[in-house]
């Protein structure tokens, strides 16, 4: 069972996703404020955000890949790859049982076009192709209405809900788990290929 990943670019039908660097903390910080307003909602890092809760990010994302613990990618346009559209990531919950998590968000102004289902089918696709995981979980604050729709679209099934679980701000957000197994995602494979996913 492999446990760490290339961190070559992946091509997806539309995007680009790659490993994050330090010269992106721009582009990251842009795509953030851009977007403040809807990630503090459900994010705890975005209701007292700074542009060193992004330096700090960059930071711990390259040691997360140098320890092989969380794989986080920019999701970018080819053809204008300077702007940041959104991360996703994969990151392990436990190895001997070869469960995953992964997470999105995509910026503002671009939601709506099919970006985050896209980038996270193909993240689903390195966690049990690349990485060997047997389940994926994936949790969603509860009214995050859009996450939701990408954990459906993607064959997700819910699988309850975790109340209080995280604490935005000063409110107790319930979160709904999703999970996705690797029997499943083979019987998937082929409709996020009709679909232009992956």
């Amino acid at each position: 069972m492999p446990s760490a990943i290339s961190p070559r670019p992946r091509y997806t039908p539309n995007y680009m996703l790659r490993p994050f660097r330090r010269r992106d903390l721009n582009a990251v910080d842009d795509a953030i404020r851009a977007s403040l307003a809807d990630l503090a909602l459900y994010l705890p890092w975005a209701v007292d955000y700074n542009r060193n809760t992004t330096a700090s990010f960059l930071r711990d994302s390259a040691a997360s890949w140098a320890e092989a613990r969380a794989f986080d990618f920019t999701i970018r346009n080819a053809d204008s790859p300077d702007v940041h559209l959104g991360n996703v990531s994969v990151w392990w919950v436990s190895r001997p049982n070869l469960v995953g998590e992964i997470g999105y968000w995509v910026r503002t102004d671009s939601t709506g076009r099919g970006i985050c289902t896209e980038a996270a089918a193909n993240i689903v696709q390195i966690g049990f192709e690349e990485l060997g995981m047997h389940r994926i979980t994936l949790r969603t604050a509860m009214g995050n209405v859009a996450s939701e729709r990408v954990a459906t679209k993607l064959g997700f099934t819910n699988e309850g809900v975790l109340r209080d679980e995280v604490k935005v701000g000063r409110e107790w957000l319930d979160h709904t788990v999703w999970g996705l197994l690797e029997h499943e995602w083979s019987a998937n494979k082929a409709r996020y290929t009709a679909e232009e996913w992956v």
